[in-house]
């Protein structure tokens, strides 16, 4: 089997289980650990996971978001529902605008459906999706291209949006955690950051498993923003939270709002 092939199969694996182990994976491909840790080693290096003793995952850490190839395979449903509870929010003529990752590609094509619009993204998935379709003003952000996030960000990215306007920016985030939303990512955070300034209505996506979780960065206040959309009803302590700050939190699989 070519090294290619196998790393293709290490990633598949890790898209179902979220962790894989040297010993395992250097039985099961009958090679040395030695060649499943120049695996790792590559595919680290890529940024598509994490090493962590024995082994590898793509769980996110305080400096770690895996890789847009790796989060785009993960939690349709959950994005599904957001992005529809996110659409009901926009209206025909509007400017929006969408930032990078996997939940925020799933919402840029569901953006079709209130055409006519003017769509400002860096992502580079919706920017491919969205190319050509009529009723769609596409304003694609320029910028240095990062492969894990899919996206152009950077100096050129950000002095394009000071320039923008926009009716509401969805900003998607992987961690949120006393009053705060958080990202690993610095190039990242100026980014949304920069949307977020840009747009006048905001909104924040998160999936509930995220919540309870910090990263590197702090992104942005949760009062920064005016909702929040996630996929399924956080803990007891997450809605108090919420609700004592006056957020306005909706759970797009219920519909219900905290």
């Amino acid at each position: 089997m070519k090294r290619e092939e196998r790393q293709q199969l290490i990633v598949n694996l890790l898209v179902e289980d979220k962790t894989v182990d040297v010993d395992a994976l250097a039985e099961r491909f009958s090679v040395s650990k030695m060649t499943i840790h120049r695996d790792l080693d590559d595919l680290e290096q890529a940024g598509v996971l994490r090493k962590v003793r024995g082994g590898a995952t793509i769980d996110a850490g305080m400096q770690f978001e895996s890789d847009f190839r790796i989060r785009e395979r993960q939690g349709g449903d959950a994005k599904v529902a957001m992005a529809r509870q996110a659409l009901a929010m926009v209206e025909p003529g509007m400017t929006v605008m969408v930032n990078d990752g996997s939940m925020a590609a799933v919402l840029g094509e569901m953006l079709l459906q209130k055409r006519p619009l003017t769509v400002i993204t860096n992502n580079a998935a919706i920017m491919e999706r969205l190319k050509g379709e009529h009723g769609i003003t596409l304003i694609a952000l320029g910028g240095i291209y990062s492969a894990k996030f899919n996206a152009y960000l950077g100096v050129v990215t950000e002095e394009a949006l000071a320039r923008l306007r926009a009716d509401i920016a969805f900003i998607s985030t992987p961690a949120v955690s006393a009053g705060r939303a958080y990202h690993m990512d610095d190039n990242v955070v100026r980014a949304k950051r920069a949307m977020i300034s840009s747009s006048a209505r905001t909104c924040l996506l998160v999936n509930h498993q995220r919540f309870g979780q910090t990263a590197l960065h702090v992104m942005a206040d949760l009062a920064d923003f005016d909702s929040v959309i996630t996929d399924s009803a956080p803990v007891a302590a997450v809605l108090d939270e919420f609700d004592r700050a006056g957020i306005a939190l909706t759970v797009a699989a219920t519909q219900e709002r905290a």
